[in-house]
């Protein structure tokens, strides 16, 4: 899920056989010392011959913007450098115009939310060396017009646009205000559930301004006390923001097109739509594509908007007895038909519209699931895409003609490949990782797949690890009433099957995710392994639920959050525990998020199974969480209330019988709010439950900064190693 997945900094590590010399401690995975190396974020130019890397210089300081060639990887030339602009000398980040003359330079960058930023901004004329500031304040979200005259932006609430001819800024917008009105950019449950931050477009000939209002003036507000630091803060402040919390109000979201000409903004009539999720133009002339949902978000709906007359028709409606996803997965071809997935047979696939809305036909088709649409050639009308046609496990990389024809494997070895293509499809990188392979990055041809040249890969790292006695994770399938559930299981490096261990298992259990992949390990199975080191079996199995397995797989915890999951990891724990080399009396559950609420109900309920459990920044009742996520899979808690109830840890604290529970959760997590370990904590106090619990003030939803990290693995550690 989007919000709730647990958010940590991704580390890797090579697991292969090894000598058995040296072990693994939380200070060198803490402190990076087994850091993977990976490529830098690339973007390609138009020619499609070439990309571009931004590189930070930080002993001068210096910012460059250089280029390379696709085929030789040697550096070609330098599109930006902050030492040619006297007036700055560095910058953050930057984006180009369209026709790549022009740039938008960015300093000061300040977060304020997961995706939302604001900051100071310039553009900058790449041929002229010249520099111009968009505005005197810090903006968000500048954004050029098609032909680069124009720079649109958002300030405190409101949408504007810099005109870069004639030096003057136009105010599109002057109702905004904090927690009212929002013009031009998301609302807080946008941002987290919907995945976007700018909402606003320019038409393809930079005539129009399409831009979503909120008027989240009803919407509930949620504060949080940030605490300071001692020494420099004496009394708390206070950060207050709207959050729509399950069954109240949602931001009421109106459409708008602004005509720059005539400098009149029209209202569009859309049905009054619950929820407004993408905006996107397409290649008709003056043409806007809507998305809209209904609050269950059971139904999706594609509009098209006209300019000349501001008439909407309905193209495309789509339904699902659950829900419907939204995606970006929209590409519209010259003759305005449209590209488009959805799970309408009960696995995720490609199809092709017309203009009208009438399909074409289906592009891809099988018992597995188009898991990244990457887009549409026009030169060779093919289509891109990454799937799971080798394994719900697996990623491999495929090309497919419009008509559903002539498929190519590009990337397909066992294990996980991702893609990066240039402008034109010509050529993409593909970055490789399995089980026992760190990443590596190679370019090919997109035609073919064929391999041009290695770009990099982690040798040394897996060198410099050879000292280490490190277990392997292994990949297998555990069934459970039937259903054959992914799994992975770690054991010592020294394991003897002859004795018993203690079982310690990891689960993230939400809807559409997945925890148990044929890819490289990341951060906490660096922690799992030095686990195992001390004696304990690690296994992480995907219930019921979890993705990549079709719709129906998924889709079966409708409206019952943590109903099947639970059973699935109790079924599984039991199974596990008639190891023979498994001690049926020492089996933990441990996970973040919505691994924390699993992990909750799972020592409550079925502490005759898990004597042990841990849970980071859970959701205790889905009362507490956004409209966005929850409802739509719960629908609200006035239509459901068993749903929310019967699954929420708070109900079940009575049957905490016996066992260990380590509750843990920063207070300044604006995502999952630390009311819902406080309600829990009060909970159990009033029932006589005996629990630990810790705080770590003023840190979000992924409870990391400064020594925070450290802290907290070496406090559930501890736990682990003196409970478990």
């Amino acid at each position: 899920m989007k919000s709730l997945k647990y958010f940590g900094i991704c580390l890797f590590i090579f697991t292969g056989s090894f000598a058995q010399n040296k072990s693994i401690t939380l200070e060198q995975i803490w402190s990076f010392e087994f850091y993977q190396q990976g490529m830098q974020s690339l973007q390609s130019l138009k020619n499609g011959e070439s990309y571009i890397v931004q590189e930070n210089i930080r002993s001068k300081p210096e910012t460059r913007v250089d280029i390379y060639s696709y085929e030789t990887g040697e550096k070609t030339g330098e599109l930006i450098n902050s030492s040619d602009i006297p007036q700055l000398p560095y910058f953050s980040d930057f984006t180009l115009s369209e026709d790549e003359t022009k740039a938008i330079l960015g300093i000061q960058i300040e977060r304020i939310f997961r995706r939302s930023k604001r900051g100071t901004y310039f553009v900058y004329d790449i041929n002229e060396k010249k520099l111009k500031g968009i505005d005197e304040e810090k903006i968000q979200e500048p954004h050029f017009s098609p032909d680069n005259s124009k720079v649109a932006f958002v300030k405190d609430n409101n949408l504007y646009y810099r005109d870069l001819e004639n030096n003057s800024t136009v105010q599109v917008t002057s109702d905004g205000e904090k927690n009212k009105i929002i013009n031009g950019i998301t609302d807080w449950v946008y941002e987290e559930e919907f995945a976007f931050v700018k909402a606003y477009e320019w038409s393809p000939d930079g005539k129009y301004l399409a831009y979503i209002k909120f008027d989240e003036s009803e919407v509930p507000e949620f504060s949080m006390d940030m605490y300071g630091t001692y020494g420099n803060d004496l009394y708390p402040s206070q950060e207050v923001f709207k959050y729509p919390k399950a069954g109240e109000m949602n931001a009421t979201v109106s459409l708008h097109i602004f005509d720059l000409a005539k400098a009149t903004t029209t209202e569009i009539d859309l049905g009054n739509p619950y929820y407004i999720p993408r905006l996107k133009w397409s290649n008709a002339d003056n043409l806007l594509s809507v998305q809209t949902t209904n609050r269950k978000q059971n139904e999706l709906k594609l509009h098209f908007v006209n300019t000349a007359d501001y008439s909407v028709e309905t193209i495309l409606t789509e339904t699902d007895e659950a829900y419907v996803d939204v995606t970006d997965d929209l590409t519209f071809l010259d003759d305005n038909s449209f590209i488009w997935t959805s799970e309408k047979d009960g696995w995720k696939h490609i199809y092709h519209f017309s203009d009208k809305g009438e399909l074409i036909n289906q592009v891809t088709d099988g018992d597995w699931e188009v898991t990244n649409y990457y887009g549409y050639s026009p030169k060779t009308k093919r289509i891109f895409y990454q799937s799971t046609e080798t394994g719900s496990v697996n990623r491999g990389i495929y090309s497919i003609k419009l008509n559903g024809k002539s498929k190519v494997g590009l990337s397909t070895d066992q294990g996980t490949n991702s893609a990066n293509f240039n402008a034109d499809f010509s050529y993409y990188i593909n970055t490789f990782n399995s089980i026992g392979t760190p990443k590596t990055f190679t370019l090919h041809d997109a035609k073919d797949g064929k391999l041009i040249r290695k770009i990099k890969d982690n040798s040394a790292l897996s060198e410099k690890l050879k000292d280490y006695d490190l277990p392997l994770k292994e990949l297998s399938t555990i069934n459970i009433n039937g259903i054959d559930l992914n799994m992975w299981m770690m054991k010592p490096t020294d394991f003897d099957p002859s004795k018993k261990y203690p079982l310690l298992m990891y689960q993230y259990s939400g809807p559409g995710s997945q925890e148990v992949s044929n890819s490289f390990a990341g951060i906490n199975d660096f922690w799992y392994k030095m686990l195992a080191q001390e004696g304990y079996i690690i296994a992480c199995v995907d219930g019921r639920g979890t993705g990549f397995k079709g719709r129906d797989f998924k889709k079966v915890t409708q409206l019952e959050l943590g109903k099947y999951e639970l059973e699935d990891q109790v079924a599984a724990a039991k199974k596990l525990g008639m190891e023979s080399y498994i001690d049926a009396e020492r089996i933990g559950i441990w996970g973040w998020s919505y691994g924390g609420f699993m992990s909750s109900n799972a020592i409550f309920q079925a502490n005759d199974v898990f004597s042990f459990a841990i849970a980071v920044a859970p959701v205790t009742s889905w009362r507490f969480y956004d409209t966005v996520y929850t409802e739509r899979y719960m629908t609200t808690p006035q239509e459901n209330a068993s749903g929310y109830d019967n699954n929420s840890p708070i109900t079940h604290v009575d049957k905490f019988e016996k066992g260990d529970y380590l509750l843990i959760h920063g207070s300044a997590d604006d995502n999952v709010h630390v009311q819902n370990t406080m309600q829990l904590i009060e909970a159990l106090v009033q029932a006589n439950k005996t629990f630990d619990w810790r705080i770590y003030p003023d840190k979000n939803h992924g409870i990391y900064g400064g020594n925070t990290r450290l802290h907290l693995y070496n406090v559930m550690t501890d736990f682990i190693l003196e409970k478990l």
